[in-house]
């Protein structure tokens, strides 16, 4: 039976980090106590890629990293020192890009390609369009740049000295090559793709992408053959011992996760697979998807709700609105936001939902009354409402549930709009299971995660910033503080529902690293210390900034510290990301650079004038550390297995990526191993020997944390305490959320103190065996 991990590692590849490099640690993760290491995809990307997701070839390990044989022998010195390796894989997209082979032969043969039907398009229907031009392409065409050349496969249109697109065949190829304007003209229109602006891919693209990245394109994994292609190497590692267990990015982009899941385990059997999947509100995963869980950000968001103080959040709120005169209903930012991505960034599916939704009214004997703007506002009124990623309804079938979903949500869209319009019509074509409206039901489902993803995590985020703490993945806009009780009962729910999903606290992907968390969380345990860093904060800024934004850069500053580098450059290009993805001010397509500067350069002066923090915010600080423990205790010991992104077992400020992403110093990690490492800050000691501490109490009672329940501990206020029990042993928590709670004289059950105290004030478990 393949084994379940007691903690993983997550290890970013690339970045200066290949399969050599990782073999290099494979000795420290085992002294540190790891059983898997968790990676980033590793399948060939796009050249210069820094995260891999971006997968040219999903039947090639990428030669950048070590190829095939460099994995092999990675995994070979892991399972030397008894760990196993869990893989990142993506079924959703592939590489917008002539370097993907698949798509290349698509661009060369068009309809008649082998991987004609891979990709998420019609080619029968529509030419592909690449908004792959600066310019318009009669523009392009008249200013001399294209041409025609000869690569290894074939001749190649060529765009100046960059693009070179493969062409198929065609009579305007031996003029064209002259370079004569209306060969290249009638060459490109004979092509099964055509050229484009790149500022068209808005509202005018004819494949599915990830999101509004247009240079991602949907992959078909539905079609049992393209979901053969795409997994055929990831068997191949599998039954080969390379690979324990899977990792899927973005499921809720797929067609039909539920029967892709279903196929998937039938192929890999006892191999763990756990799913990237944002479980919104009380939302939980479907009982019969055949997965170990998510990958942890439901935790990440307990954990920050229980470490931040109730009282002290309405003070900060209460300061938030008098200092930014923001008074706006979340409810009403999160709707104008989700308005704004579907009109904006997702017009193009949008437009593809309308077009599909006209053609069904068409042939309704009530649809046929709408017309093209009653059918429009309707979807936008809907998606604007919806109330989580997606549902799961399949081509055949719309579940009950889904049902419920759908009709609450159209009502619910409808009492905000003066009259229902054509909602009721809408909802009605949602809930019916025939092929007529499959195409149009599986379509919404894609479309209605992508706009809840876009508006609320980047951009509703960047708007509404009361406490940042709190803005994270997986997180609502107007989340409270859970309180002991309220933790209690969500891990008992974790018991029961997802045991073994992973525990993050830290990711590629978090907008903001855990520690760097908790200095945001310690601002509600010293709400008038922030006050006065704020006025602070006021001081610098220059009247072009609104003061919302100045909020936000002062818990964005305060998240970071002075000794991981320049931290005013960091700063500086954060908050250029901070205001485009708020979209309200600046944007990524046409950015307001006068404004960008002035940011940045009230963070740099800030910066320059605060070597170290201002002692306004010292309590803060001190605060911090003690939530930072308490939640690595908690992350270590509650339901789930933890995964430890690089870096992570010291102290980590970081913002959102990339500053999150940064290379990490695994020399001085190696050493920490020996007591030889020169560890900057006390949270460095703390974190990094709690780390190896229970990491290897893990190790040593393995079936206790995986299959151990969870049943809460009297104790006083402000600590969270809780036993969890598997046959013979248990093991007893006690952890102060408050930074004046105390654990010491807490009466927990006779046992061996693994960590009391006298080490540790906040905190203390304790093992028992031999029950």
């Amino acid at each position: 039976m393949t084994r379940l991990p007691s903690a993983c590692y997550r290890l970013q590849f690339r970045n200066g980090v290949d399969f050599a490099a990782a073999e290099g640690l494979v000795p420290y993760l085992a002294g540190l106590g790891i059983s898997h290491l968790y990676s980033s995809p590793l399948f060939s990307a796009s050249t210069g890629s820094t995260h891999g997701y971006d997968i040219t070839d999903p039947a090639e390990i990428d030669p950048v990293l070590g190829g095939l044989e460099g994995l092999k022998r990675l995994s070979a010195a892991l399972k030397a020192e008894g760990l196993g390796l869990i893989l990142d894989i993506v079924p959703n997209h592939l590489a917008f890009s002539v370097e993907t082979p698949w798509l290349r032969d698509v661009l060369r043969h068009g309809a008649e390609s082998p991987y004609a039907r891979h990709f998420d398009t019609d080619l029968a229907a529509v030419r592909l369009r690449l908004p792959w031009l600066e310019q318009p392409f009669e523009d392009v065409l008249a200013s001399g740049i294209l041409g025609v050349a000869d690569a290894a496969d074939g001749p190649v249109l060529t765009v100046g000295d960059g693009l070179r697109i493969p062409l198929a065949r065609s009579s305007a190829l031996d003029a064209a090559r002259d370079g004569d304007p209306a060969a290249l003209r009638r060459l490109h229109d004979d092509q099964p793709w055509r050229l484009a602006a790149w500022r068209t891919e808005a509202d005018a693209i004819t494949h599915r992408r990830f999101f509004n990245v247009t240079g991602l394109i949907g992959v078909r994994v539905e079609d049992e053959a393209v979901f053969e292609d795409v997994h055929r190497l990831l068997f191949d590692l599998v039954d080969d011992g390379v690979v324990d267990g899977v990792r899927i990015d973005h499921i809720d982009g797929l067609a039909d996760p539920g029967a892709y899941l279903d196929r998937l385990k039938a192929r890999l059997g006892e191999t763990p697979i756990w799913i990237e999947k944002i479980l919104s509100g009380r939302e939980t995963l479907p009982p019969d998807w055949p997965v170990e869980g998510t990958t942890g950000y439901v935790a990440a968001r307990a954990l920050a709700r229980l470490l931040t103080d109730g009282a002290g959040l309405e003070a900060v709120e209460e300061d938030y609105r008098a200092a930014t005169g923001r008074t706006e209903p979340v409810a009403d930012v999160m709707d104008r936001a989700r308005r704004q991505i579907m009109t904006h960034d997702l017009a193009a599916e949008l437009w593809t939902l309308q077009t599909e939704f006209a053609r069904i009214a068409q042939f309704d004997p009530r649809g046929v009354e709408w017309g093209p703007e009653a059918l429009r506002t309707a979807l936008i009124a809907y998606i604007s409402a919806f109330p989580q990623y997606r549902t799961y309804s399949t081509k055949d079938d719309v579940s009950e549930g889904d049902a419920r979903t759908i009709r609450r949500t159209a009502e619910r869209a409808a009492s905000r709009q003066p009259t229902p319009g054509a909602l009721p019509f809408l909802a009605e074509v949602l809930t019916r299971s025939d092929a007529d409206t499959a195409a149009f039901r599986v379509r919404m489902q894609q479309v209605t995660g992508a706009a809840v993803a876009k508006s609320q995590e980047d951009t509703a985020f960047y708007r509404e910033v009361r406490l940042l703490a709190l803005n994270e993945v997986g997180s609502e806009l107007d989340d409270d503080a859970l309180g002991v009780d309220g933790f209690h009962r969500a891990m008992q729910r974790r018991v029961r529902d997802m045991p073994h999903g992973l525990t993050l606290t830290s990711s590629h992907d978090t907008k903001r690293s855990e520690d760097a968390r908790m200095r945001i969380a310690a601002v509600t345990h010293a709400p008038q210390d922030f006050h006065d860093w704020f006025r602070i904060c006021a001081g610098f800024a220059p009247e072009a900034l609104n003061p919302n934004l100045v909020w936000y850069a002062a818990q964005s500053f305060l998240a970071l510290d002075q000794g991981d580098g320049d931290m005013g450059a960091r700063l500086a290009n954060h908050i250029v990301k901070a205001l485009r993805e708020a979209k309200s001010e600046t944007f990524w397509t046409a950015p307001d650079l006068e404004l960008e500067a002035a940011a940045q350069s009230f963070l740099r002066r800030l910066a320059e004038h605060f070597p170290r923090h201002a002692p306004e915010v010292g309590h803060i600080l001190q605060t911090a550390d003690r939530l930072s423990v308490a939640q690595l205790v908690l992350k270590l010991t509650i339901p789930g297995i933890p995964d430890i992104y690089q870096g992570c077992e010291l102290a980590s400020y970081a913002l959102t990526d990339p500053d999150n992403r940064r290379e990490v110093d695994f020399d001085e990690l190696r050493k920490a191993l020996s007591g030889e490492a020169g560890f900057k800050r006390p949270l460095d000691v703390q974190k990094f020997h709690l780390t190896r501490r229970l990491l290897g109490l893990r190790r040593e009672h393995a079936a206790l944390f995986l299959n151990g329940g969870y049943q809460a501990i009297e104790a006083p206020a402000g600590v969270c305490a809780f036993t969890r029990r598997d046959n013979s042993t248990a093991v007893h928590v006690a952890v102060a959320v408050l930074p004046d709670a105390e654990v010491r004289s807490l009466d927990l059950p006779a046992g061996r103190d693994v960590l009391d105290a006298s080490e540790v004030p906040s905190a203390r478990v304790r093992i028992e065996t031999g029950l």
